[in-house]
């Protein structure tokens, strides 16, 4: 058996009552204690959440859950659900005449854009290639939607995206 020992520390108790108020914060004034024994704490977050992916393995994409896109010379608006949303994919930008290509990641709220991610290439000169990988989460609220815009024929976005938490923040595990 192993040895107990008080914690009076003030700091220490208010710390626990905001954190955990049915603990002692109404004021029932038990004090903090630590043990020189060993008590193994296994954490069942995951089982107990319903889930017994890992967080990263949870984020993957398959056949069922991914929503590819391809846009070109477009604005298109690729998702308008709620939640938490992965995007992967490629911007290529092929310059052949100088001209100015731009490809943007928006998130809009039904009346405004707000550029997310762009990739650019302005005309300073011909026979250019550019290629750059994306790869991020978004949250989408109620009315927001996330549209991909290209402005040419030769500026691309490709990819896919999957819904990886709902509004709630509740997981989606791949299919």
């Amino acid at each position: 058996m192993g040895q107990e020992f008080f914690i009076n520390s003030q700091e220490l108790q208010d710390k626990i009552s905001s954190l955990l108020p049915s603990q002692g914060g109404a004021g029932a004034g038990f004090d903090l204690s630590a043990s020189t024994q060993i008590i193994p704490i296994i954490d069942l977050t995951e089982s107990a959440e319903g889930s017994n992916v890992r967080q990263d393995l949870q984020t993957s994409f398959s056949f069922k859950t991914a929503t590819p896109y391809d846009v070109s010379n477009a604005t298109t608006t690729v998702i308008n659900n709620t939640g938490y949303w992965r995007v992967i994919g490629t911007s290529t930008l092929y310059a052949a005449s100088g001209s100015n290509l731009k490809n943007n990641v928006i998130i809009n709220d039904g009346t405004t854009d707000k550029i997310i991610w762009s990739h650019e290439h302005r005309a300073t000169s011909n026979n250019v290639f550019s290629s750059l990988n994306l790869e991020f989460n978004i949250f989408l609220d109620s009315g927001h939607s996330i549209v991909l815009e290209t402005n040419a024929v030769t500026a691309k976005l490709v990819g896919s995206i999957r819904q990886i938490a709902d509004i709630d923040g509740n997981l989606i595990n791949p299919q």
